[in-house]
């Protein structure tokens, strides 16, 4: 829910409230993301959905994403700490592209973290993926926001 309300909502609903939201958004039928499975347990998640759905993107100041169309957005991520390097991330980002594809989207966009400076980052700023995973996707850089932490890239999918 981080991407989907603002950070005072979020910090107001906690846990409980932030849980009940998204259950919200499923039962309505919104995009949410996709779950990676390994033997019937899940041990990975990829948030994707249209690009409106994430209203905290829109709004960044660090970001500036322009207000194109028909973008779709895979945010952030989440791997299970004993499944992390084994190639879930990099499975879930094809299940994105593919699945942003067939829901139509033009574009599929991330906001993953640019590790070429040699500046090792902490692993909680990892959630949103690397360049390098991106890249391995087909991806390319569309942006580079002047903070310099995050870069804005794309895969068109049609």
């Amino acid at each position: 829910m981080w991407w989907r309300v603002a950070g005072r909502q979020f910090s107001a609903m906690g846990n409980a409230g932030n849980k009940a939201a998204l259950r919200e958004l499923a039962a309505a039928g919104r995009p949410l993301g996709l779950l990676a499975y390994a033997d019937n347990e899940p041990v990975g998640w990829a948030s994707v959905a249209p690009r409106d759905d994430f209203p905290r993107l829109l709004r960044s100041n660090t970001l500036k994403l322009s207000e194109d169309s028909g973008v779709w957005s895979v945010p952030c991520f989440y791997i299970s700490r004993k499944h992390r390097g084994s190639g879930v991330a990099t499975a879930l980002l094809a299940s994105a592209v593919e699945h942003a594809s067939s829901s139509g989207a033009e574009v599929l966009e991330g906001y993953p973290v640019d590790l070429s400076s040699g500046r090792q980052p902490p692993a909680a700023e990892l959630y949103t993926g690397t360049t390098g995973l991106f890249e391995s996707a087909g991806f390319a850089v569309h942006a580079r926001p002047q903070s310099g932490r995050r870069v804005v890239m794309r895969h068109s999918l049609h």
